[in-house]
């Protein structure tokens, strides 16, 4: 499967602060891999309509059994939102039987510095794994 790219739901306001998430995946086996990224289209519909959402993207690695997502909110709440509601909820719920490790990192930027890149997700990424 192709990277799915940034798309913007909903534009934020110029001068805003936006929440950041990045997160990595890494599923115990290639089974697990594929049960994943057959729930990611769900779910990315989920992000579109999200209220708050300024953006979202996947990339997946299937025969890596890693996946990295990223994403930007209007702030920490709606990020909240988002988690807590459907399909999403139960995803991550059905994804814990099979994910080996996850990371998650968060951060604050100007509106004008979307989309965030992949390069600045893994290296905060990598920061977040180093400090454990």
């Amino acid at each position: 499967m192709p990277d799915i790219p940034w798309s913007t739901p909903h534009r934020p306001d110029p001068g805003a602060e936006v929440y950041v998430m990045a997160s990595r995946f890494e599923t115990a086996t290639l089974a697990g891999a594929l049960r994943f990224l057959l729930r990611s289209p769900g779910i990315i519909r989920q992000v579109r309509a999200a209220p708050g959402a300024h953006g979202a993207a996947l990339r997946a690695r299937v025969l890596g059994r890693t996946f990295l997502t990223l994403s930007a909110w209007e702030d920490r709440d709606a990020l909240y939102r988002f988690a807590r509601a459907e399909p999403h909820r139960s995803g991550s719920r059905a994804a814990a039987a099979y994910t080996k490790e996850s990371a998650f990192t968060f951060w604050t930027v100007p509106a004008s510095e979307l989309p965030i890149g992949w390069d600045e997700a893994e290296r905060r990424l990598a920061e977040r794994g180093a400090a454990y």
